[in-house]
This record gives C-alpha cells, structure tokens and sequence, in this order.
C-alpha cells in the first residue's frame, strides 16, 4: 500500500483496511522474529518503551496493591504473543486513563474496579474489532486529525519527561517534590549525561553509531543504582510469584469501573491504542502496516484474559510503538526479548519486585521518555498544506487542553466546516435546477425522469 501522499487532507488512504478480513494472514514464526537490524538493537529497543510502562505500574502498585508479579507475567505472554502475531515492535502498555483514575486521591479505585473498567473496555474494542466497525472508523477518519492526536499525545509524553528529568518526582502521587539535586544516583547530572550518550550514539545517521544499544545501557545502569540507592532492597526479596486468584468483581464495581474507569478510557484506547498504533505502523513499516480490526480485538482479547486475574489493563500504545522503533526494534524479536526478561523477572521475583522499581531513578526514565515522545510527535511532520497543519494542531491543542475525545471531536467539526465552506452550493444547486429542466424538456422523458424519481 502506497503511503500517504504530504498534505493530503482526503480520507485516510488506507481503503484496504475495510476489506482486510477480522483474522488477516499473520507473518510466519521465521519472518516476525527474523533478525533485521543486529542483535544489540533489537535489545535496545525491547527496553524503549519502559519510561510510560514502568512509573504507571509502579504508582499502581504501591497505591493501589496491584500484584506486580502477576502483571509482569501476563505482559510478557502479551508481548511474547503480539511479537509473533503482528511481526513489528508492538508494545503492552498500560491503560493510561483508567491509571490517572486509580492513583488520584479524589477518584481511588480499588482493584476490582480497574479490572472491570478494563474488561469493560476490552468489551467495547473487542466487539468493534470483530464486527468491522474499527476498520470501517479507520478508514473514513481524516489523516490531519489523526496526526493531532499523535502530535498531542508526542508532546504529552516529551513534557512529562522533562518534568521527570527536572524535578524530583512522588510517582505514588504523580506530584513533584522540589528541583532534583544536581549530584547523587538520580541527580540532574546523571539524567543529561544519559540524554548526550543517547544523543551521540544513537541520534545521528551514522549506521555505526546505531549499532550502540544505547536504551538498553541506559536502563541497565539505572538498574544497578537500584541497589546503590538503598542496598537494603536485596533484604525484602522474596522469590517466586504470588498464587494466581480470581478477581471477585461485584455489581457495584462493574458501575463504578465503567462510570468512573471505562467511560473516560474508550475514546483513549479507540484513538491512541488502535487508529494511532495502525497509523504509525504504516509510517514504520510500510509493508507491514497491523491492522485495525486486528489490533482492537488483540487489546479486547488480552484483557478478557489478564484483568480476571488482577493484571494490569493494558493496551497498545503508539508511544510505546515510538519509542521501540527509535531505539532499535524492528521486528517482534525486540518484544520478544522484553517478554523474556518480564517473565523472568515476574517469575523469580514477584511482587517484591517493587521493592527494587522503588529506587530506579526516575530522570533516567524521563531520559527514554522524551525521546519516545519526540519520536511519535515527528509523525506529524507529513501535513505539508496550512489547511491540514491548522486542522492537526487545533485538535493537538485541544487534545492536550482537554483530553483526547474533545480533541478529536473538535478536529472532525472542523474538517466538516471546511468542507461546507469549500463547495459552492450556488452552482450546486443551479446545476440541480438545470439537470431537472433539461430532463423534463427532453422528448420521451417519464414520468418518474421528470419529477427526479
């Protein structure tokens, strides 16, 4: 499929999405985790989309009881899965909304909440998916709203990480506590020493340089400051995953889950979770563009499957998706390896992991965030007329003032209002009038020719 031409401010070129069937051909077990780049990379790239996964299972954790190990071990079969399926990067990354929801002190939710409002969610994506309704969404849905929504949730991303990098964060409360020291183990220093390195390995041209896995590095020294930071962690471990349990989710929690939970979610996760992700997958890869029906339903399916069990809501996100591909994953093989190092992890460690996620400096996490953000951000560069720049950024603006529905909403009215404004009903309307006297004039003409039936 030929992408997008720039400036195109038609429908969305992707006409072969209504017609991919809900199960389309998925690549072999050869072809998705066939090595593409070099070993490095693709390791580099499993560990790039961490900066929005880790603080939002931690804050979930420690706030709100969520069993880390449990949801280390479903997101590794997520990815392990979605790898072989899909054949590219696809991340597992937290539901976003229903997470702000159950940490905020205001709107607590307990645990059987957030997993009903992630089955509801998974409910309405599933049954999207598996009737076409997504693929046929996919297809009408303009590109420039679709690049407002990326651009927005890009500088989302890129804001909260500079605010990571700057300020000393309270991830438990989403609040920041003061300037971040200069020196120490998550200092400011550390964090703009990480962000050259990235920058001089990985943010030219240079193939050479590429071949650095400068992510994964990254990630590996905030590891071990883990334990530099307080060497007493090593105390609290405990091996071996929690007894897998049945959520028990009453009548009340499916109403509070999808009022509070779901209802703010659904726009997030049809918008940034499929149409996004599919977007960006055709920009990435362009003979492997996912599609829409197929990624709603793999988001339905995994939370039918995790969230009865206490995992984490999750879904696929194209910041995730960004993040993967800027640090080297380009095939399944990358989430591949993430799978194993979840699982491991999840399996040896459980939910005392915590105890060690606790002390991962977070300007290290800003550090791969911004980079994840700026990467998905740059998808908008393709709207080369001012008409479809100005319908992305007033729906980017309102995105981030508001919240993504509102943005999208808004883009859409102002297609339409452009649209109204470009025809010229005078001349529509005088070729109307003309095309029914000509009919009616015409010898031989019906009855039903001459009154327009």
């Amino acid at each position: 499929m030929d992408p997008a031409a720039p400036g195109d401010s038609s429908l969305l070129d992707d006409s072969t999405q209504l017609r991919r069937p809900l199960c389309p051909r998925f690549p072999s077990l050869s072809s998705s985790f066939r090595l593409k780049t070099t070993l490095w990379s693709e390791l580099s790239g499993a560990v790039g989309d961490l900066g929005t996964y880790i603080p939002i299972v931690l804050a979930l954790s420690l706030v709100n009881g969520l069993d880390l190990g449990t949801t280390l071990i479903f997101t590794a079969l997520y990815n392990a899965i979605t790898g072989l399926l899909f054949g590219i990067p696809m991340p597992v990354q937290p539901m976003k909304s229903i997470a702000a929801v159950a940490i905020s002190p205001s709107s607590h939710l307990s645990i059987p909440q957030i997993m009903a409002a992630g089955l509801c969610t998974a409910s309405t994506l599933l049954i999207l998916g598996a009737t076409g309704l997504m693929s046929l969404f996919y297809r009408l849905l303009p590109l420039p709203v679709v690049r407002g929504v990326q651009l927005s949730q890009g500088l989302s991303f890129a804001f909260s990480a500079v605010s990571y990098i700057r300020y000393s964060q309270d991830l438990p409360s989403g609040k920041t506590s003061g300037p971040r020291p200069l020196l120490g183990p998550d200092g400011l220093l550390l964090a703009l020493s990480a962000l050259l390195f990235i920058l001089l390995s990985s943010g030219t041209e240079n193939e050479r340089r590429r071949l650095v896995p400068s992510a994964l590095i990254v990630f590996l020294v905030g590891f071990i400051l883990c334990f530099i930071r307080d060497a007493s962690v090593l105390r609290h471990l405990k091996f071996g995953p929690a007894p897998l349990r049945v959520i028990t989710i009453t009548r009340e929690d499916w109403k509070v889950g999808f009022f509070r939970g779901a209802i703010p979610q659904i726009p997030l996760s049809i918008l940034n979770s499929v149409i996004a992700v599919c977007k960006l997958s055709g920009d990435l890869f362009p003979d492997q563009e996912v599609s829409a029906a197929a990624v709603s339903v793999s988001v339905g399916l995994m939370n039918w499957v995790g969230c009865w069990f206490g995992a984490m809501p999750v879904c696929h996100g194209a910041g995730g998706l960004a993040g993967q591909y800027r640090f080297g994953g380009r095939s399944g093989l990358s989430v591949m390896f993430l799978a194993a190092g979840k699982m491991v992890l999840g399996l040896v460690f459980g939910n005392s992991f915590v105890m060690i996620l606790k002390q991962f400096p977070v300007g290290l996490l800003g550090v791969l965030l911004v980079f994840s953000g700026v990467e998905l951000a740059m998808a908008s560069r393709d709207m080369g007329s001012k008409k479809d720049s100005f319908i992305m950024l007033v729906c980017a603006a309102v995105s981030m003032k508001l919240n993504a529905a509102a943005g999208f909403v808004c883009g859409l009215v102002i297609v339409l209002v452009l649209w109204i404004g470009e025809v010229d009903w005078v001349a529509q309307l005088r070729g109307r009038r003309g095309r029914t006297v000509d009919d009616k004039s015409r010898p031989g003409a019906t009855e039903e020719e001459i009154v327009g039936v």
